[in-house]
Order: structure tokens, then sequence, then C-alpha cells
């Protein structure tokens, strides 16, 4: 199955709810007034914020008014135009190697699903990739990865349960800069983003990463379950005050009617949406793509 095929199918909740309340509407109203207070109502019920929904449909009105525009194709390719616009305020995201990347995120999210999908992906596309298992605290975490990347055909660093992660995090290190690996992907423990002591190793972790691999991209990347919708904006906004963050993979996009918030996520936080989980298989991972996004939302 193709990128935009994957993209597609796992957006298809979104797509069925936004695309067929777009088609009543067209047939219902003229493209007036009470159309365009119809359209933000659409917006927002597919989970894209109030103020974004706001901020696309008043340029989306003030454009058409003074143009004169009643054709529908028009207005969908205006509409498209303006979501484009709201997912260009994240810039896209790269990678550079040699590259280490931290996962993080609240529990439950998904983290190590997307670890272990993350490593195939990258050995898929020729490169080479350790995981460290830095989540020493919840029991048989280190094992779960673990699994994940035999799986994947990978190496594992680990330690004890109850270790000290940023030790694990040298260990890896060390062991990368021997091998000369391209990428290093680090599992931290799940944590609400209220409790400040776990932020703070967070940041502990950040700065053996910063000085023990200077030559090394590093990237922060936050695990958020697309299910939570607009809830997952207060997360970002809490670990990006916290520690920097790079970068998003969303997961569980494929059982969700709520992945409007993306747009909402990137115009008001400018944080990109790096990789997209499209599934429950170990390659049901995608780097994300803002067009081929916009036309499955819009069913295009």
């Amino acid at each position: 199955m193709g990128l935009f095929n994957k993209i597609f199918s796992a957006l298809k909740k979104t797509k069925d709810g936004l695309a067929e309340k777009l088609r009543v509407l067209f047939a219902k109203d003229k493209i007036g007034e009470d159309f365009y207070e119809d359209l933000e109502d659409i917006l927002i019920s597919s989970d894209i914020s109030v103020a974004t929904a706001d901020e696309i449909v008043e340029n989306l009105r003030d454009r058409m008014i003074e143009e004169k525009v009643k054709d529908r194709d028009y207005v969908i390719s205006e509409l498209k135009e303006e979501l484009m616009a709201c997912l260009d305020m994240a810039e896209d995201f790269e990678l550079e190697t040699p590259a280490v990347i931290m996962v993080i995120g609240v529990n439950g999210v998904g983290k190590t699903t997307s670890i272990g999908k993350l490593a195939r992906y990258f050995t898929d596309n020729k490169k080479s990739v350790t995981i460290a298992a830095a989540d020493t605290f919840r029991a048989a975490a280190a094992d779960q990865l673990e699994v994940w990347a035999e799986r994947a055909k990978v190496r594992i660093v680990k330690s004890s349960e109850g270790s000290d992660p940023s030790a694990v995090v040298f260990d890896a290190l060390s062991s990368v800069k021997a091998k000369g690996t391209d990428i290093l992907i680090i599992d931290t423990a799940g944590r609400l983003h209220t409790k400040s002591n776990l932020m703070e190793e967070l940041k502990k972790m950040s700065r053996v990463v910063e000085r023990e691999h200077p030559n090394a991209s590093f990237y922060k990347f936050i695990a958020l379950d697309a299910t939570t919708g607009q809830n997952a904006l207060s997360q970002v906004e809490v670990f990006n005050e916290a520690v920097g963050i790079d970068g998003i993979i969303l997961t569980k996009l494929d059982g969700t009617a709520k992945g409007g918030f993306v747009v909402s996520l990137c115009n008001e936080l400018q944080v990109p949406v790096a990789f997209v989980g499209t599934g429950e298989k170990l390659d049901d991972i995608e780097m994300f793509d803002k067009e081929t996004f916009i036309n499955a939302i819009l069913g295009e």
C-alpha cells in the first residue's frame, strides 16, 4: 500500500465526518453568511480549535466576498490553501544523521510501539539503528522494547530495572559512537506532564546527549495519541516549554475522527508532525506529508 493510501485509510474516520458534512453544507446552503458560520461549526466538529477554525473561515470569507465567488470547487480549493497555510506554520521536519531521537510523552500513547516502527522505518531506509531502553521505572518496559527491537532487527542497550536512565543513555551513546551508528532512539518513562521531577529527568538526559555526542543532530519527539484530539495540545505546550519539542509522532490516527486537531496544533504551536502511525503492523508508520493529509481529510 502506497503512502497516500495508508494515510487516506488512517484518516477515514476524520474524512468521513468532514467530507460528508461539507457535501451536505454545499447542498443546503448558498455561499453566503450562514454558509461561513456553518463551515466554522463543521471545522470545529472535526476537532480543529475554535481559534484556528475562526481564522480559517475569516480569511476564506474575506477572499470569497472580495472575489464574489459562488463556486463550490473554488471554495474547496481555497479551503485547502487555508488548511495548508496552517500546517505551514510549523517547519517541515528533516532528519540529518548521525542523529539521536528521544521519544517522550505521557503513559499509554504508544511510545514503545512507535519506537519499534521508527526503527524498522529507518532500517528500511538503509540507516543503522540502536535503541536505548531508558524507561527503567515501568516493570518489564525494557523487555517489551527488546521484543520490538528483535522484530525490527536492531540493537538495544538496556540496564536493570530501577537504574539511572541517564546512565543508560550514556552507555548507549558510547556504543553508537564506537560503532558509527546512524540513529539512536531513546525510550523514556511515560510521565504526567505535571510532574516536575520527571521533567527534570528529561532535562538531565538531554544534557548527557548534548555533552557526549555533540556532533549528532538531537531531536526530541513527543508521541501523541490522536484519539485525544485537542487535549493533546496542552501536552505539547508543557513538554515544549520544559525541554523543547522538535517533532510529533502521531499514534492511533486510524482510530479517531479527530484528525483535524493536527491543523490547529501546527498553526498555534508551530511544532511539526514528523511521523504518523497508520495501523498496527511494524511497517505502519510514515513521514507526515501535508498535502496528502489535507487531501485525505477532505476526501479529495
